[in-house]
């Protein structure tokens, strides 16, 4: 379990990317709502539910939305995991100091994603692979955007409704 949960304040933190860059929650969150998913490379689970956050980005990301990832490892692998599956928003590394951030949230398990708002308040805690949290995420940041919701499972995909990390 985590204990940020939906209500609570996230924790600030400021992280680097995989290109360097430096990433933190207080600038990004005053331009609009932060989805950040932790997780480590070797997770099954992980793997299962990165293609979805990437789903969910290129409906939903962009202007005035920030994806992030939150990797448990070191960059080079980092950056491998990306590749293979198709990872293309920001992807921070937490492991340079000991978990910092995962540690400042929390976190017991991976992937955990937090859909954080404006005002710095955790609106979605989801822990493991949850298709309800995943598809409250869309609805969240359609409403935010003004636009539809987007189907975010295919009728030809098997998608299980959760799988514990």
């Amino acid at each position: 379990m985590t204990h940020i949960v939906a209500g609570n304040i996230a924790p600030g933190f400021s992280l680097k990317s995989l290109d360097n860059k430096e990433y933190s929650l207080a600038t990004l969150v005053e331009r609009g709502p932060v989805v950040a998913a932790f997780f480590k490379i070797s997770c099954p689970v992980c793997q299962f539910t990165f293609p979805f956050l990437e789903r969910l980005c290129k409906h939903y990301g962009g202007h005035a939305v920030t994806f992030l990832g939150i990797s448990q490892d070191d960059a080079r692998s980092t950056a491998k995991f990306a590749r293979e599956y198709g990872i293309t928003f920001p992807i921070l590394i937490d492991d340079e100091n000991g978990y910092v951030v995962s540690n400042a949230y929390g976190l017991t398990n991976v992937p955990t994603i937090f859909l954080i708002d404006i005002d710095g308040t955790v609106k979605v805690s989801s822990m493991g692979f949850d298709k309800k949290d995943l598809e409250t995420v869309g609805a969240e940041l359609a409403e935010r955007k003004k636009i539809s919701l987007a189907p975010l499972f295919r009728p030809d995909e098997i998608v299980p409704a959760n799988k514990p990390g």
